[in-house]
Protein backbone atom coordinates (compact mmCIF):
# COMPACT_ATOMS: atom_id res chain seq x y z
CA UNK A 1 0.00 0.00 0.00
CA UNK A 2 1.24 3.48 -0.89
CA UNK A 3 1.64 5.52 2.30
CA UNK A 4 1.98 9.30 2.11
CA UNK A 5 2.94 11.97 4.60
CA UNK A 6 1.12 15.12 3.37
CA UNK A 7 4.03 17.27 4.53
CA UNK A 8 6.50 15.35 2.34
CA UNK A 9 4.68 15.60 -1.01
CA UNK A 10 4.38 18.48 -3.47
CA UNK A 11 1.09 20.41 -2.97
CA UNK A 12 -0.04 19.84 -6.57
CA UNK A 13 0.45 16.08 -6.29
CA UNK A 14 -1.28 15.97 -2.91
CA UNK A 15 -4.21 17.89 -4.37
CA UNK A 16 -4.46 15.33 -7.16
CA UNK A 17 -4.67 12.44 -4.70
CA UNK A 18 -7.28 14.21 -2.58
CA UNK A 19 -9.49 15.15 -5.52
CA UNK A 20 -9.31 11.67 -7.02
CA UNK A 21 -10.00 9.87 -3.75
CA UNK A 22 -12.74 12.12 -2.36
CA UNK A 23 -15.18 11.89 -5.25
CA UNK A 24 -17.63 12.44 -6.79
CA UNK A 25 -18.08 15.98 -5.45
CA UNK A 26 -21.10 18.22 -6.21
CA UNK A 27 -20.35 21.47 -8.00
CA UNK A 28 -21.20 24.96 -6.76
CA UNK A 29 -21.57 27.27 -9.75
CA UNK A 30 -20.98 30.48 -7.80
CA UNK A 31 -22.19 33.82 -9.12
CA UNK A 32 -20.88 36.98 -7.44
CA UNK A 33 -20.48 40.69 -8.11
CA UNK A 34 -17.41 42.79 -7.50
CA UNK A 35 -17.61 46.11 -5.68
CA UNK A 36 -18.30 47.89 -8.99
CA UNK A 37 -21.20 45.59 -9.88
CA UNK A 38 -19.32 43.50 -12.47
CA UNK A 39 -20.56 39.86 -12.59
CA UNK A 40 -18.30 36.87 -12.01
CA UNK A 41 -19.15 33.20 -12.45
CA UNK A 42 -16.97 30.26 -11.44
CA UNK A 43 -17.41 26.57 -10.49
CA UNK A 44 -16.13 24.96 -7.28
CA UNK A 45 -16.18 21.27 -6.40
CA UNK A 46 -15.12 21.79 -2.79
CA UNK A 47 -18.80 22.22 -1.93
CA UNK A 48 -21.74 20.69 -0.07
CA UNK A 49 -24.83 21.30 2.09
CA UNK A 50 -24.13 21.35 5.85
CA UNK A 51 -27.41 22.35 7.52
CA UNK A 52 -31.10 22.52 6.71
CA UNK A 53 -32.29 24.70 9.62
CA UNK A 54 -30.85 27.20 9.00
CA UNK A 55 -30.14 26.18 5.38
CA UNK A 56 -26.36 26.40 5.03
CA UNK A 57 -24.20 25.68 2.00
CA UNK A 58 -20.41 25.87 2.11
CA UNK A 59 -17.97 26.10 -0.78
CA UNK A 60 -14.24 26.68 -0.72
CA UNK A 61 -12.29 28.78 -3.25
CA UNK A 62 -8.77 27.51 -2.61
CA UNK A 63 -5.64 29.59 -3.03
CA UNK A 64 -3.97 28.65 -6.32
CA UNK A 65 -1.33 25.98 -5.81
CA UNK A 66 1.00 27.29 -8.52
CA UNK A 67 1.42 30.87 -7.27
CA UNK A 68 -0.62 31.24 -4.03
CA UNK A 69 -2.93 33.88 -5.53
CA UNK A 70 -6.64 34.08 -4.69
CA UNK A 71 -9.67 33.96 -6.97
CA UNK A 72 -12.11 36.73 -7.87
CA UNK A 73 -14.96 34.79 -6.26
CA UNK A 74 -13.19 34.85 -2.89
CA UNK A 75 -12.49 38.58 -3.14
CA UNK A 76 -16.10 39.29 -4.10
CA UNK A 77 -17.45 37.06 -1.32
CA UNK A 78 -15.47 38.95 1.29
CA UNK A 79 -16.39 42.37 -0.07
CA UNK A 80 -20.10 41.99 -0.90
CA UNK A 81 -21.19 39.07 1.36
CA UNK A 82 -23.63 37.75 -1.27
CA UNK A 83 -23.56 34.84 -3.73
CA UNK A 84 -25.88 32.74 -5.86
CA UNK A 85 -25.04 29.04 -5.92
CA UNK A 86 -26.37 27.35 -9.04
CA UNK A 87 -26.30 23.55 -9.37
CA UNK A 88 -24.75 22.01 -12.49
CA UNK A 89 -26.48 19.34 -14.54
CA UNK A 90 -25.36 17.51 -17.66
CA UNK A 91 -26.97 20.02 -20.01
CA UNK A 92 -24.52 22.77 -19.00
CA UNK A 93 -21.40 20.82 -18.01
CA UNK A 94 -19.30 22.02 -20.98
CA UNK A 95 -20.31 25.63 -20.41
CA UNK A 96 -19.52 25.27 -16.71
CA UNK A 97 -16.08 23.89 -17.57
CA UNK A 98 -15.41 26.77 -19.98
CA UNK A 99 -16.37 29.30 -17.28
CA UNK A 100 -13.54 27.99 -15.08
CA UNK A 101 -11.04 29.53 -17.48
CA UNK A 102 -9.14 32.28 -15.67
CA UNK A 103 -10.26 35.28 -17.68
CA UNK A 104 -8.95 38.69 -16.58
CA UNK A 105 -10.77 40.74 -13.96
CA UNK A 106 -13.85 42.40 -15.46
CA UNK A 107 -14.52 39.76 -18.13
CA UNK A 108 -18.10 38.45 -17.89
CA UNK A 109 -17.97 34.64 -17.66
CA UNK A 110 -21.72 34.47 -18.31
CA UNK A 111 -21.08 35.83 -21.80
CA UNK A 112 -17.95 33.75 -22.38
CA UNK A 113 -19.80 30.55 -21.43
CA UNK A 114 -22.99 31.47 -23.31
CA UNK A 115 -25.14 31.42 -20.17
CA UNK A 116 -28.07 33.69 -19.32
CA UNK A 117 -28.04 36.15 -16.42
CA UNK A 118 -31.30 36.35 -14.45
CA UNK A 119 -31.93 39.00 -11.80
CA UNK A 120 -32.20 37.60 -8.27
CA UNK A 121 -35.05 38.49 -5.90
CA UNK A 122 -33.11 39.24 -2.70
CA UNK A 123 -29.36 39.34 -3.41
CA UNK A 124 -27.58 41.33 -6.10
CA UNK A 125 -25.58 38.62 -7.95
CA UNK A 126 -27.29 37.13 -10.98
CA UNK A 127 -28.66 33.61 -11.26
CA UNK A 128 -27.79 31.18 -14.09
CA UNK A 129 -31.05 30.70 -16.00
CA UNK A 130 -29.95 27.34 -17.40
CA UNK A 131 -29.26 25.85 -13.95
CA UNK A 132 -32.16 23.69 -12.69
CA UNK A 133 -31.81 24.90 -9.06
CA UNK A 134 -30.49 28.28 -7.92
CA UNK A 135 -29.82 29.31 -4.30
CA UNK A 136 -29.70 32.99 -3.41
CA UNK A 137 -27.40 33.28 -0.39
CA UNK A 138 -26.13 35.75 2.18
CA UNK A 139 -22.57 35.00 3.30
CA UNK A 140 -22.34 34.54 7.07
CA UNK A 141 -18.58 34.07 7.28
CA UNK A 142 -15.42 33.36 5.31
CA UNK A 143 -12.93 31.15 7.16
CA UNK A 144 -9.36 30.95 5.88
CA UNK A 145 -7.81 27.50 6.39
CA UNK A 146 -4.25 28.57 5.65
CA UNK A 147 -2.08 31.08 3.82
CA UNK A 148 -0.17 28.82 1.40
CA UNK A 149 -1.00 27.63 -2.11
CA UNK A 150 -3.81 25.05 -1.98
CA UNK A 151 -5.30 26.38 1.28
CA UNK A 152 -9.07 26.55 1.24
CA UNK A 153 -11.37 29.36 2.31
CA UNK A 154 -14.73 28.22 3.65
CA UNK A 155 -17.47 30.50 2.36
CA UNK A 156 -20.41 29.83 4.70
CA UNK A 157 -23.62 30.71 2.87
CA UNK A 158 -27.14 30.97 4.30
CA UNK A 159 -29.85 30.30 1.72
CA UNK A 160 -32.45 33.08 1.59
CA UNK A 161 -34.30 32.08 -1.60
CA UNK A 162 -34.49 28.93 -3.74
CA UNK A 163 -35.54 28.73 -7.40
CA UNK A 164 -36.34 25.31 -8.90
CA UNK A 165 -37.15 24.59 -12.53
CA UNK A 166 -40.48 22.74 -12.44
CA UNK A 167 -39.27 20.48 -15.27
CA UNK A 168 -37.11 18.56 -12.76
CA UNK A 169 -39.97 17.87 -10.32
CA UNK A 170 -41.95 14.64 -10.04
CA UNK A 171 -45.71 14.31 -9.66
CA UNK A 172 -45.39 14.95 -5.89
CA UNK A 173 -43.42 18.16 -6.29
CA UNK A 174 -40.13 16.59 -5.20
CA UNK A 175 -36.91 16.82 -7.23
CA UNK A 176 -36.62 13.81 -9.53
CA UNK A 177 -32.97 12.67 -9.58
CA UNK A 178 -33.32 11.32 -13.12
CA UNK A 179 -34.80 14.55 -14.43
CA UNK A 180 -32.35 16.89 -12.71
CA UNK A 181 -29.41 14.86 -14.10
CA UNK A 182 -26.74 16.39 -11.85
CA UNK A 183 -23.03 16.05 -12.52
CA UNK A 184 -20.19 15.84 -10.01
CA UNK A 185 -16.42 16.31 -10.14
CA UNK A 186 -13.94 13.47 -9.84
CA UNK A 187 -10.15 13.48 -10.34
CA UNK A 188 -8.36 14.66 -13.49
CA UNK A 189 -10.73 15.22 -16.40
CA UNK A 190 -13.37 12.89 -14.96
CA UNK A 191 -16.92 13.70 -13.94
CA UNK A 192 -19.81 11.58 -12.71
CA UNK A 193 -23.36 11.81 -14.02
CA UNK A 194 -25.83 11.06 -11.24
CA UNK A 195 -28.23 9.00 -13.35
CA UNK A 196 -25.65 7.28 -15.55
CA UNK A 197 -21.89 6.81 -15.09
CA UNK A 198 -18.46 8.37 -15.45
CA UNK A 199 -17.65 10.62 -18.40
CA UNK A 200 -14.76 12.85 -19.38
CA UNK A 201 -14.60 16.61 -19.99
CA UNK A 202 -11.36 18.03 -21.30
CA UNK A 203 -10.00 20.77 -19.08
CA UNK A 204 -10.22 24.33 -20.44
CA UNK A 205 -7.19 25.70 -22.22
CA UNK A 206 -4.34 26.97 -20.07
CA UNK A 207 -4.52 29.95 -22.41
CA UNK A 208 -7.86 31.71 -22.86
CA UNK A 209 -10.66 30.13 -24.90
CA UNK A 210 -12.37 32.51 -27.33
CA UNK A 211 -15.68 32.07 -25.49
CA UNK A 212 -19.22 31.41 -26.67
CA UNK A 213 -19.66 35.14 -27.28
CA UNK A 214 -17.38 34.71 -30.32
CA UNK A 215 -19.37 31.82 -31.81
CA UNK A 216 -21.29 33.01 -34.92
CA UNK A 217 -24.95 33.88 -34.36
CA UNK A 218 -26.14 31.42 -37.01
CA UNK A 219 -24.60 28.64 -34.94
CA UNK A 220 -26.05 29.84 -31.64
CA UNK A 221 -29.48 30.20 -33.23
CA UNK A 222 -29.44 26.68 -34.72
CA UNK A 223 -31.59 24.06 -32.98
CA UNK A 224 -28.97 21.40 -33.77
CA UNK A 225 -26.48 22.64 -31.18
CA UNK A 226 -27.01 22.59 -27.42
CA UNK A 227 -25.21 24.44 -24.64
CA UNK A 228 -22.53 21.79 -24.31
CA UNK A 229 -21.78 22.08 -28.04
CA UNK A 230 -21.41 25.85 -27.69
CA UNK A 231 -19.14 25.34 -24.69
CA UNK A 232 -16.84 23.14 -26.78
CA UNK A 233 -16.81 25.66 -29.64
CA UNK A 234 -15.86 28.42 -27.19
CA UNK A 235 -12.98 26.42 -25.73
CA UNK A 236 -10.46 26.96 -28.53
CA UNK A 237 -7.59 29.41 -28.60
CA UNK A 238 -8.20 30.78 -32.10
CA UNK A 239 -10.68 30.40 -34.95
CA UNK A 240 -9.23 28.45 -37.92
CA UNK A 241 -7.89 30.56 -40.76
CA UNK A 242 -9.32 30.52 -44.28
CA UNK A 243 -6.22 28.66 -45.46
CA UNK A 244 -6.62 25.97 -42.78
CA UNK A 245 -10.29 25.57 -43.69
CA UNK A 246 -9.52 25.29 -47.42
CA UNK A 247 -6.88 22.59 -46.83
CA UNK A 248 -9.25 20.65 -44.55
CA UNK A 249 -12.05 20.70 -47.12
CA UNK A 250 -9.74 19.76 -49.99
CA UNK A 251 -8.43 16.75 -48.05
CA UNK A 252 -11.84 15.45 -46.93
CA UNK A 253 -14.09 14.14 -49.69
CA UNK A 254 -17.06 13.55 -47.36
CA UNK A 255 -16.92 17.12 -46.11
CA UNK A 256 -16.64 18.45 -49.64
CA UNK A 257 -19.68 16.39 -50.67
CA UNK A 258 -21.81 17.79 -47.85
CA UNK A 259 -20.77 21.36 -48.65
CA UNK A 260 -21.48 20.93 -52.36
CA UNK A 261 -25.01 19.68 -51.60
CA UNK A 262 -25.96 23.23 -50.58
CA UNK A 263 -27.90 21.77 -47.64
CA UNK A 264 -27.35 23.94 -44.55
CA UNK A 265 -28.88 21.36 -42.21
CA UNK A 266 -26.48 18.65 -43.39
CA UNK A 267 -23.58 21.03 -42.85
CA UNK A 268 -24.73 21.77 -39.32
CA UNK A 269 -25.25 18.09 -38.57
CA UNK A 270 -21.77 17.23 -39.82
CA UNK A 271 -20.30 19.84 -37.49
CA UNK A 272 -22.40 18.41 -34.66
CA UNK A 273 -21.04 14.93 -35.42
CA UNK A 274 -17.48 16.23 -35.08
CA UNK A 275 -18.35 17.89 -31.76
CA UNK A 276 -19.82 14.65 -30.46
CA UNK A 277 -16.42 13.06 -31.16
CA UNK A 278 -14.64 16.01 -29.45
CA UNK A 279 -13.08 17.07 -32.76
CA UNK A 280 -13.85 20.72 -32.18
CA UNK A 281 -11.47 22.29 -34.71
CA UNK A 282 -12.95 20.10 -37.47
CA UNK A 283 -16.42 21.27 -36.43
CA UNK A 284 -15.29 24.89 -36.69
CA UNK A 285 -13.83 24.28 -40.15
CA UNK A 286 -17.09 22.76 -41.38
CA UNK A 287 -19.15 25.62 -39.97
CA UNK A 288 -16.96 28.30 -41.54
CA UNK A 289 -16.33 26.55 -44.88
CA UNK A 290 -17.78 28.28 -47.89
CA UNK A 291 -20.04 26.23 -50.11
Amino acid sequence: MLTIDPKEIAPAKLQGYLQSAVAPRPIAFASTLDENGNPNLSPFSFFNVFSSNPPILIFSPARRVRDNTIKHTLINSKNTREVVINVVNYDIVQQMSLSSTEYPDGVNEFEKAGLTMVKSDIVKPFRVAESPVQFECKINDVVALGDKGGAGNLVICEVVKIHINEAVLDENGAIDQHKIDLVARCGGNWYSRSNLALFEVEKPLTTLGIGVDNVPEFVKESTIFNGNDLGKLGNIEAIPTEEEIAIFVAENFAVKAVLSSDDEQKKMQLAKDFLDKNETLKAWKVLLAKQ
